[in-house]
């Protein structure tokens, strides 16, 4: 197997550490979110909390692209978390990453972040609206995603579980986490609006944020509203029929399992 690891020139005097937790990532328990596709655990280097992320071996057409075409999501990881950083954008600090792969396949990739201990994310605002300071935190995310597209920065997975949110002493800090999907450069209104498309289904969200973003930009709000409601209308409906089309190309799946599940042996 052939590796290539890079690591921050800050962390280089703790190369070897962060080379053993890559190389013990089976043995760590704790495990962060659902790890329905990509696994993340908590780990610790130098008694400071880190994640880890270990992304799922792709198919083997992407094997073959990520081989010899495509940067890792590892690699982009790390690459935009530099830019973002640069940009003056939160994100977890981005600590290393490795690739592994074979001579004509790309295989196992990870990428190792510091751990930011965020109070709530996106997603939470989404379910709990007794949140204390609900509005005025979603448009203080306004006015950092307006700052995303001020910068250039196109977060294709602007979607609500992929913002940290942390409190301090003059407002909101956001941190975003998933970025190996990203485009970078001058951003017009219509792609700018539509990036608020995946964060909620609430129409009283959509109101506030249009609202805010309308304040940050000075164009018309009602313009704003339109579109950014428009646009989130679309991709609901296009994400429950890519959910019913799966499971009607995938339903011997579930009928092999209640086989299995049933079998006597």
């Amino acid at each position: 197997m052939l590796s290539k690891f890079i690591i921050h020139p800050s962390y280089r005097s703790l190369e070897s550490a962060v080379k053993g937790v890559i190389l013990n990532f089976e043995n760590y328990t704790e495990v962060l979110g659902a790890a329905e596709r990509n696994v993340i655990k908590i780990v610790e280097i130098e008694d400071k909390k880190h994640t880890i992320k270990s992304f799922k071996i792709p198919n083997i057409f992407n094997q073959i692209a990520y081989r010899f075409l495509r940067k890792s999501k590892a690699e982009r990881s790390y690459e935009y978390a530099t830019k973002l950083l640069d940009l003056g954008i939160n994100t977890p600090f981005p600590v290393a990453y490795e690739i592994q792969t074979t001579p004509l396949l790309f295989k196992r990739s990870y990428y190792i972040s510091e751990l930011v201990d965020c109070e709530l994310t996106y997603r939470e605002l989404t379910t709990d609206f007794d949140i204390e300071n609900h509005e005025e935190i979603l448009r203080a995310f306004t006015r950092f995603t307006y700052q995303l597209h001020v910068n250039g920065v196109n977060f294709l997975d602007h979607s609500p579980g992929n913002t940290l949110i942390k409190s301090n002493e003059n407002g909101y800090d956001f941190f975003l986490v998933d970025l190996n999907r990203m485009e970078f450069g001058k951003m017009d209104f219509e792609t700018r609006v539509k990036n608020f498309a995946k964060l909620t289904i609430h129409k009283f969200m959509v109101e506030i944020m249009s609202n805010e973003y309308a304040k940050c930009t000075g164009e018309d709000e009602k313009e704003i509203f339109d579109l950014m409601w428009e646009s989130t209308r679309e991709f609901q409906h296009r994400y429950y029929r890519k959910i019913r089309m799966k499971k009607r190309i995938f339903f011997w799946k579930k009928k092999y399992k209640t086989m299995v599940s049933d079998s006597p042996i």
